[in-house]
């Protein structure tokens, strides 16, 4: 009973990732697919080939990308942008959206330096990340802040802190290494990774 016990745990933990993994990947394609795909599945009908619609919107958002780059439809994105900035309510979560959107994908990243933040009064220490490094028109102008995002374990949550720049240590660590181990409340890391030596501060 003991060793049935023992392989089921095995099973779990080996196989149950993978499964998750697979279903995930799934659902992401098969969305992504219908953006477009309910389209050219109207035209198509029998012929459409799955991926089709997936492959229309990666060459659409490049080709879109492409026009935002050049003068004249750089000015149409400019004005639309102005535009949604400006009308209530919807200004702010087209804002929210843009802004988190450019911190992973924009010229200037967020989230590419990982930081290690003291708590206050303890000995305790946490993983974060800075988001930005102009924030004195909020915290004190007197003193150097940088703002520094704390994601919370096993949950998209966390908490944002305007901590003095010299209180930050900067860690030579992967954004998506330092993600993992916080998300998964530290079990994964890696023993290769150490502090950066000589840039101890941010």
């Amino acid at each position: 009973m003991k060793a049935f016990a023992k392989n089921f745990l095995n099973g779990i933990v080996t196989v149950v990732p993978i499964i998750l993994v697979i279903y995930v990947v799934i659902k992401v394609f098969e969305f992504l697919d219908n953006i477009l795909g309910q389209t050219f599945r109207g035209i198509l009908q029998e012929d459409y080939v799955p991926g089709l619609g997936l492959l229309a919107s990666i060459l659409l958002i490049t080709l879109l990308g492409w026009l935002s780059k050049q003068y004249i439809s750089g000015k149409v994105v400019e004005l639309l942008d102005k535009w949604l900035d400006r009308i209530p309510l919807v200004k702010s979560l087209y804002s929210i959206i843009k802004d988190t959107l450019q911190s992973f994908a924009g010229d200037k990243k967020s989230f590419s330096k990982v930081a290690l933040v003291y708590i206050p009064g303890t000995n305790m220490k946490a993983i974060g990340f800075v988001t930005s490094e102009e924030v004195d028109s909020i915290a004190d102008p007197l003193v150097d802040h940088i703002a520094v995002y704390v994601p919370q374990t096993f949950q998209v949550a966390g908490m944002t802190f305007l901590i003095p720049k010299e209180e930050v240590e900067i860690l030579d660590m992967k954004a998506e290494d330092a993600m993992k181990f916080v998300l998964s409340g530290g079990m994964s890391v890696k023993k290769s990774e150490k502090r950066k030596e000589g840039d101890t501060h941010a």
